[in-house]
């Protein structure tokens, strides 16, 4: 059975969709801790990281920074942080999350509600900004 992250990939379940390229795909976490957090995935379907081939490993680490560095254009922040966290999703993820301070990546209990509008505002900023 597919990955909620492979049903969103292969269009079966909707997503704010920031980037995307052959490999990999950038989307606004829905549950998110700051505004502009941003999942990064490959494709390729693989529970853990580490796991990821070589290749695959470093394009992900590469994508993650282009979209960081259209995150950091659009949404004001001092750094963009990045978490590779998650249990409950077998598919290898990173978490790209605007931050003030520490505490604002680390606080994964405290979740911002966004509306639809707000989430599609969010998405467009970001994508304008990755080349």
């Amino acid at each position: 059975m597919a990955s909620i992250f492979t049903r969103i990939v292969n269009g079966e379940i909707p997503s704010y969709k920031v980037a995307e390229d052959e490999n990999y795909y950038a989307f606004l976490d829905i549950m998110p801790v700051a505004k502009g957090h941003t999942l990064v995935i490959p494709k390729k379907e693989v529970d853990y990281l580490f796991d990821l081939d070589n290749e695959t490993y470093a394009g992900l680490q590469l994508f993650a920074k282009k979209v960081a560095e259209g995150l950091k254009k659009a949404i004001p922040c001092v750094k963009v942080g990045v978490l590779v966290l998650g249990l409950e999703v077998p598919h290898a993820h990173i978490h790209l999350i605007p931050m003030q301070n520490e505490g604002d990546l680390l606080n994964f209990t405290k979740k911002l509600k966004l509306s639809p509008e707000e989430f599609v505002e969010i998405r467009n900023k970001i994508a304008g900004q990755i080349i």
